[in-house]
């Protein structure tokens, strides 16, 4: 029995990546547009491609989503909201937008725009799921390192709102929104579509008191996303739509991997929940791969979930090299290599040993025996034999994925506005044609005077033939009425190609004039919704002069920061283990309190459904609290909580401050990100007052769920504390430049 299957999602960097996926099946695909996306350089259309982009989506039945999904400062409003403008004059479909305040002026400003929580946001609960759609998000893109469970959870909740999640592509190692390491060290914001890929370093695992070292390598960079074995179990769980990563990719990528999961798709659709076969992944592995992880689904992944030895596009291992004779390299490998592949060759001990390449010139088959085939490729560099062969490209597979969306044409049809003609006139007089394209209706008349006819008079067909010559134009004919032309009458054919022309030309030139009062008025709006800022609550808890706020994890450290003039103590009780026991957090709090300071608990930005019971005995202390988590943020608020917004909820402008002060933040840690005018324009409609900055110490650079010291030993997590507990309570990384 036929069962309805999620929705397939394809990314796109250029109009033939547009074409690649509507020839390969996919329901919607998602692109970027010039700028305020999360892709800075490259993987941009014009808005010309999107406006093409938009007409041949729809003609296949397919949506088009723009990504808007960075952080704006406040300088940047007005332009980013204009383009938006442009781009659903375009033909979006729906936003996919991670600034807070985006969402609230696009509801202003466009409120038939669909929104789309971008995984940006960090979804990975019910809270923060419900937070967006309070907000007016129709969907969310929940984090890649949700579980089904967490899935589950997350739709029994909130089941009005609709779930995407990624399936297939690269990973970020970080919860997206949650990596700040790129914009440390280049300045390059990953929140601001600028990511310079720190996790694709090599890494040394040390340490910290000993120095010594304990892993070396790829030890951050992520595998590819590959969850075609999940696809039933995902779809069960309540994900209305799958989503494939690869906006940079090549338009071959797009159709290889839009195919792909079209027919894993269709084959669910029947019922059959089988995973594909392996010959049915090759071409994924072929097309790009870094190694693949099925991700989190399935729970949290161990030393596997990253690639160790190289960070960049492997492909597929054929296998070895057996030796040289004469002028060829002679190769033992499982699947035939043709002419135009391209090859690399890896040391045994891994590609830092080393690693070289070519383009196969030519090949021929010497013989098969136990299902490998041996090979004499040219040319025949001096590789040595025992070295692994390995395909980083398939020419065959590259041709049939050009093949796949040749027909795919590069321009769409214009949408065109529907003329209607009443033509009335009578012997002697001039013919008037009255022409009216929906509320906008113009007349035009003959200089020359109707005749009788002397053979064919005009009639319905002939002035159809005539006036619906619209060629190039954006018009094209409705209905023609000649209710009101008497009959047997005549003009000459250059007379209703003058008064075409005339229609045309005036109907044009209202279309021109109504477009440019709207998108004034739209402009006039758009200053309008920027410049008024709601001032939510915040007066009657600001803080009237500065405070300084410290810190710490260690209770011990607590007490030193009182007594060394701290106003406030920022306890997070969740960076090391073990935990200190509540009764001495709760004394700790009274002697604070005592002393005239203030202990507030730094929860978490990241509380799984699972995690949840973990953090509860904190909560239950009653003290004040400090959190990146937005929906715990509005949770606790609303319990009538002190709590503050920490940085990682990503406040960039005021009207992102706006909406966190109105689910009840009583002060906002600014972004880490921003310069020290930024942060002025951000706090300039509240004076200052309800605002925090981090001004000394080490903000986080990452949020991850991956353990490098437990992937180091080969560890289960849930099993290795006395690694991080007894053996290296405190380890650093290092990369290449120290």
């Amino acid at each position: 029995m036929p069962r309805p299957v999620p929705e397939l999602l394809a990314p796109a960097g250029s109009l033939d990546a547009v074409r690649a996926a509507l020839g390969n099946g996919a329901d919607a695909i998602y692109l970027g547009v010039e700028r305020f996306n999360a892709r800075d350089e490259g993987a941009q259309l014009t808005l010309d491609d999107l406006e093409q982009s938009c007409r041949l989506a729809h003609a296949y039945g397919a949506r088009i989503y723009l990504t808007f999904n960075i952080l704006f400062k406040p300088a940047e409003l007005y332009a980013a909201l204009h383009h938006l403008g442009e781009c659903i004059d375009r033909g979006i479909d729906a936003a996919i937008v991670q600034d807070l305040g985006a969402v609230r002026l696009i509801q202003k400003l466009y409120p038939d725009l669909e929104i789309h929580g971008s995984t940006q946001m960090t979804v990975h609960d019910e809270r923060g799921a419900r937070v967006l759609r309070d907000l007016g998000c129709d969907r969310v893109v929940l984090a890649r390192e949700n579980t089904l469970d967490d899935i589950r959870a997350i739709h029994r909740a909130v089941p009005d709102l609709v779930l995407e999640s990624f399936v297939h592509g690269a990973l970020c190692i970080a919860y997206s929104g949650q990596c700040y390491m790129s914009g440390m060290i280049s300045e390059r914001s990953a929140n601001r579509g600028s990511c310079a890929q720190s996790c694709r370093k090599d890494y040394v695992l040390a340490d910290a008191a000993s120095h010594a070292e304990l892993d070396r390598g790829y030890l951050i960079s992520a595998r590819d996303l590959g969850a075609w074995e999940h696809l039933a179990d995902i779809a069960d769980a309540g994900i209305h739509t799958l989503k494939v990563e690869g906006r940079k990719k090549k338009p071959e990528y797009v159709a290889t991997v839009t195919h792909s999961y079209r027919d894993f798709l269709d084959r669910l659709a029947t019922g059959d929940r089988r995973p594909p076969t392996p010959a049915e992944v090759q071409p994924l592995v072929q097309i790009f791969s870094r190694g693949f992880t099925g991700g989190m689904y399935g729970g949290r992944a161990g030393r596997d979930y990253v690639t160790r030895t190289q960070p960049d596009n492997r492909g597929a291992v054929l296998g070895v090299v057996i030796g040289r004779e004469k002028n060829e390299l002679i190769v033992s490998v499982s699947q035939p290599i043709h002419s135009g592949d391209g090859l690399g060759f890896e040391h045994p001990e891994g590609p830092v040993k080393g690693n070289r390449g070519f383009a196969v010139r030519s090949v021929r088959t010497i013989g098969r025996q136990k299902g490998k085939v041996r090979q004499a490729i040219q040319p025949a560099e001096n590789i040595p034999a025992g070295w692994i062969v390995v395909r980083s490209a398939e020419a065959a597979l590259l041709a049939g994925a050009r093949e796949s969306f040749a027909a795919v044409p590069s321009k769409g049809e214009p949408e065109r506005t529907r003329v209607d003609v009443r033509a009335v006139g009578a012997a002697g007089e001039p013919l008037t044609l009255i022409c009216k394209a929906g509320d906008d209706e113009v007349t035009v008349k003959s200089t020359t005077a109707l005749a009788p006819a002397t053979r064919h008079g005009l009639d319905e067909p002939r002035l159809r033939a005539q006036l619906g010559r619209l060629g190039e134009t954006s018009f094209t004919l409705g209905d023609v009425d000649v209710s009101g032309l008497v009959q047997d009458l005549f003009v000459p054919v250059s007379v209703l190609n003058d008064l075409r022309r005339q229609a045309v030309q005036i109907l044009s030139g209202h279309v021109e004039r109504d477009s440019r009062a709207r998108h004034e008025e739209r402009d006039r709006a758009i200053a309008e919704a920027i410049a008024s800022v709601a001032e939510t609550g915040v007066a009657r808890h600001a803080v009237p002069a500065p405070r300084v706020v410290a810190e710490v994890w260690r209770l011990d450290d607590a007490l030193l920061a009182a007594e060394a003039g701290a106003d406030e103590i920022s306890l997070d009780l969740f960076l090391r283990h073990p935990m200190p026991p509540v009764a001495r957090v709760r004394h700790l709090a009274t002697e604070l309190q005592q002393r005239g300071v203030t202990l507030r608990l730094r929860m978490p930005t990241i509380v799984r459904p699972a995690d949840r019971k973990r953090v509860e005995k904190w909560l239950a202390l009653g003290t004040p609290l400090v959190t990146g988590h937005l929906g715990m943020v509005a949770e606790l608020a609303a319990q009538g909580r002190d709590v503050v917004a920490d940085y990682a909820v990503n406040v960039f402008n005021q009207h992102s401050a706006a909406e966190v002060f109105q689910l009840g933040a009583r002060r906002i840690v600014l972004s880490v990100e921003l310069t020290g005018d930024e942060m002025a324009q951000v706090a300039a409609p509240w004076e200052g007052r309800g605002f925090e900055v981090f001004v000394y110490g080490r903000p986080e650079g990452m949020t991850i769920e991956h353990c490098v010291l437990s992937a180091a030993f080969d560890r289960k997590v849930a099993t290795c504390r006395d690694l991080c507990i007894q053996k290296h309570p405190n380890v650093e990384l290092t990369d290449p430049a120290g």
